[in-house]
């Protein structure tokens, strides 16, 4: 049990339960190729909606850790800039300590974060107007632009109704995406100044989407695979 944000030494590794949450998927999963400057964040995120008809959706999302200097991962310049508190939180040890898998995810937020990089969706009608790719590569793009760069694009602490800075879908375009080896039909969205997005249709309800901050791509292959988990 926790109490007042104390995680007991005996709580289980959350990632354990992801991964196995993962393994359960019954759709194909992309995610960018293995890379050196790259490591998959250990926790997956996942969403899902319900209908009349049951299960009507479901979401998967990688995030990744990204290493500039990935030759030397105990390289500084790896380093984000921290504030004094956030770094205190990493570094000290409460008097009640920490569980080990928590101690070694917290070392993580001493380098940048690739948020929610790569989704794949699959919906159980994909003829529903939300569901099409065109409409899910915006809506991730808008997404991440609403959740990283908040500061940049002069948006409130709270709701808003100012859309000005969102992707439109008018800036889609078709383009190709390197699945499995391979060139595969997608889109593409480059008219944003802080991000770039592609797409791809998976199959007949899956489809997949990576958003990368365009200062992050010259670390990164945008290249896909397919995700085989152990059974």
């Amino acid at each position: 049990m926790e109490f007042r944000g104390v995680v007991p030494m005996d709580a289980p590794d959350p990632s354990v339960a992801s991964e196995e949450r993962l393994r359960s998927i019954a759709f194909p999963v992309l995610q960018l190729v293995p890379q050196p400057t790259l490591a998959r964040m250990p926790i997956t995120g996942f969403a899902e909606s319900t209908g009349t008809g049951g299960l009507a959706h479901q979401t998967v999302s990688f995030s990744y850790t990204l290493w500039r200097y990935p030759d030397d991962r105990s390289d500084p310049r790896n380093e984000v800039e921290l504030d004094a508190a956030t770094r205190r939180a990493i570094d000290e040890e409460p008097p009640w300590g920490r569980p080990a898998w928590l101690i070694e995810q917290a070392q993580l937020f001493r380098y940048p974060m690739v948020s929610e990089a790569v989704r794949t969706t699959w919906h159980a009608d994909p003829s529903a107007p939300h569901a099409s790719l065109e409409t899910q590569l915006v809506h991730h793009m808008n997404h991440v632009l609403r959740n990283r760069f908040r500061e940049e694009l002069g948006l409130p602490a709270g709701p808003t109704r100012d859309r000005s800075w969102q992707v439109r879908p008018s800036g889609v375009v078709p383009g190709t995406v390197r699945v499995d080896g391979r060139e595969v039909d997608g889109i593409t969205v480059d008219t944003d100044p802080f991000v770039i997005g592609t797409g791809v249709r998976v199959d007949p309800q899956v489809v997949c989407t990576v958003v990368l901050a365009r200062e992050d791509m010259s670390f990164i292959d945008m290249a896909l695979e397919t995700l085989r988990t152990p059974a």
